[in-house]
């Protein structure tokens, strides 16, 4: 399975569209907002999101959607990433409920290499997520520096640092 890209195999205009979906949960909400310190009644108070809210029911935290979805992308997108440099915009577009689907996907917008290190570049992504009925939820942009081939293996391949199995010891004799 694929984690992640080089340099080399980001195209513009490819599109890459994350699987599986998540369907969120007020359980995720809460536990977002509570780690967060984010205790706005908009999410985390039904009686108050009922009565005084145009949505009438409670929407989930922003920030995790966008949280949720940048995860979903790091197979496709960040997975070999040296460094996420800049999210250019972030986009609430429409609210998310408890127990919508969320996907994402992907495009690519640019890429450039780096000025200063040959061993890299920068890939100018598009993030979309939607929900079960195909609507537009949130969209962001960002900028990731993204390793070419040659840094890959340099630095011990695919994946460095994981250790080796290692064979069993011999039992010893009585």
């Amino acid at each position: 399975m694929q984690f992640g890209r080089t340099y080399e195999e980001f195209t513009v205009g490819d599109v890459y569209k994350h699987w599986p979906g998540k369907t969120v949960t007020e359980y995720d909400d809460h536990l977002f907002c509570l780690l967060t310190m984010n205790h706005h009644p908009l999410h985390m108070d039904s009686n108050y999101a009922e009565r005084t809210t145009d949505f009438g029911k409670n929407v989930v935290v922003g920030n995790y959607i966008y949280s949720l979805l940048l995860g979903m992308s790091v197979p496709d997108v960040s997975g070999k990433a040296i460094a996420n440099l800049e999210v250019e915009s972030l986009k609430h577009v429409a609210p998310t409920f408890h127990g919508d689907t969320l996907y994402g996907e992907t495009t690519v917008l640019d890429k450039t290499p780096s000025r200063s290190k040959t061993d890299r570049g920068v890939v100018y992504v598009e993030t979309k997520g939607y929900n079960q009925d195909g609507n537009l939820v949130c969209i962001f942009r960002r900028k990731v520096m993204v390793p070419t081939a040659t840094y890959i293996q340099e630095r011990g391949g695919e994946q460095p640092g994981r250790p080796e199995l290692k064979a069993p010891a011999a039992k010893k004799e009585k």
